[in-house]
């Protein structure tokens, strides 16, 4: 393999084969998973933040009349977005760090430039970050499993809004569906003796005409998305990973040093 820092052989070979050469250096996988990392984290950090402040919201002004009720899911929320902005820091300069790893790897395996070498340093830190990866990713799983209750939560709601209206158009009295109800208070969000922590009937049907019932549900479905996005990133970050340091180790017992 010719090196390709070598001017004079880039002016004999042409721009367009030292552009190949360029572009087979190139850790597509790596790439793919970055981009789908960082939209990912875009969509779950941003439409997160948005939808738990329209979620105190919906909570303070139609499922308890006492701000001690929630004041428990208030801190919660305003503690979780600052944990989002973490996230966000964290996993933008994370995926820097395993894009320019796919770089040093793949060089390295594909043996484009010439004296490159692998160290065992090299390795050793192509392993730690295979390692850190896959503990992301796991961790992550469960993020991606937390973000669906909220989802499941507004979808509920939903229905529920939808069998309202249907009773509305076939009965003639509105206490006969009355008792159709949404209780925030049986999925975590208020405690048992929050008042009054659930919404019937009319009042609920009405709840799920606002805006901010379907900017709310919208986000949180963007958020859940993303969290499936950036978890497909980190899988496919593991996957190219370990493979490009298998190569390296079965180059390094081959005795190739490229």
């Amino acid at each position: 393999m010719f090196p390709v820092r070598q001017p004079w052989l880039c002016k004999a070979l042409g721009c367009y084969d030292c552009c190949i050469r360029c572009l087979g250096a190139v850790p597509y996988p790596s790439l793919v998973a970055t981009l789908l990392c960082f939209t990912g984290m875009a969509l779950f950090c941003g439409c997160g933040h948005e939808a738990l402040a329209n979620t105190e919201v919906l909570v303070e002004t139609y499922f308890t009349r006492n701000i001690q009720d929630y004041v428990i899911l208030a801190s919660f929320i305003k503690y979780f977005q600052y944990v989002i902005y973490g996230l966000a820091s964290f996993f933008f300069l994370y995926c820097i760090l395993l894009l320019a790893e796919g770089f040093y790897t793949t060089s390295a395996v594909k043996q484009t430039f010439g004296e490159f070498r692998s160290t065992r340093c090299g390795r050793c830190l192509s392993l730690t970050f295979i390692i850190v990866t896959y503990v992301l990713a796991v961790i992550w799983l469960a993020v991606f499993a937390f973000t669906a209750i909220p989802v499941f939560f507004f979808f509920n709601m939903a229905q529920t809004c939808h069998t309202i209206n249907i009773l509305a158009e076939t009965t003639p009295s509105i206490n006969q569906h009355g008792w159709v109800c949404m209780d925030a208070r049986q999925y975590g969000l208020l405690p048992w003796n929050a008042m009054p922590g659930k919404a019937c009937g009319m009042t609920l049907a009405s709840i799920c005409k606002t805006k901010e019932f379907f900017v709310t549900y919208d986000l949180y479905i963007a958020a859940f998305a993303g969290a499936g996005i950036a978890l497909l990133a980190l899988f496919l970050y593991v996957v190219a990973t370990t493979y490009n340091y298998a190569v390296l180790r079965f180059l390094g017992r081959k005795g190739l040093r490229c």
